[in-house]
C-alpha cells in the first residue's frame, strides 16, 4: 500500500483521519467489484437486510439500513426492475409492502458478498490474518456494531 506523503502531518496520525482514508479506499475496492455485478453498494446492502428480515416491511427496511424513505424508493425501484426483489402487501397490514428476495436476487446476492469479500481480503492484505482478526474486533468496539 503507497503512503500518502501530501498528508498535512498535524493530521496524519489522527485515528479518525486515518479511517476515513481506511474506509475511502475499502468503498472504492467494494464499489469497483460490486459494479462487475451491475450493483451499487446501497442495493447489496439492502440485499442483504432483506435476506436477513424477509419479507419486511418497506418502512421498517429503510430504518434498519437507515436509508432515507425516498433514496430506499429508488433503490428498490432498481432491484425490482432487475427482478431482483418484489414488493407486496404486507399480509400483516396490507397498507404497508413487504418485501421479499426473489430467488435471483439470492442468487445476485451470494456473488456479491463473495465479490465484497474479495475486496475486503485484498484492502486487508497488509496485515496478517491474526492481525485482521484483532483489527476487526477493536473496529466492532469503537463503533458500536455487533
Amino acid at each position: 500500500m503507497k503512503e500518502n506523503p501530501s498528508a498535512p502531518s498535524r493530521i496524519r496520525d489522527l485515528p479518525s483521519w486515518l479511517l476515513g482514508r481506511a474506509a475511502a479506499r475499502g468503498r472504492g475496492l467494494v464499489s469497483a467489484a460490486l459494479a462487475r455485478h451491475d450493483m451499487k453498494m446501497w442495493h447489496h446492502v439492502v440485499l442483504a437486510a432483506v435476506a436477513d428480515l424477509g419479507p419486511v416491511a418497506q418502512a421498517d427496511l429503510g430504518r434498519t439500513v437507515s436509508l432515507d424513505p425516498k433514496d430506499l424508493v429508488g433503490v428498490l425501484n432498481d432491484l425490482q426492475a432487475a427482478g431482483l426483489v418484489v414488493r407486496a402487501p404486507d399480509p400483516a397490514d396490507r397498507r404497508k409492502n413487504a418485501v421479499s428476495l426473489t430467488a435471483g436476487g439470492e442468487q445476485r446476492l451470494e456473488e456479491c458478498t463473495a465479490a465484497g469479500k474479495q475486496a475486503n481480503d485484498e484492502l486487508l492484505a497488509p496485515l496478517s490474518a491474526a492481525e485482521r482478526a484483532q483489527f476487526l474486533e477493536m473496529l466492532r468496539r469503537i463503533s458500536g456494531v455487533r
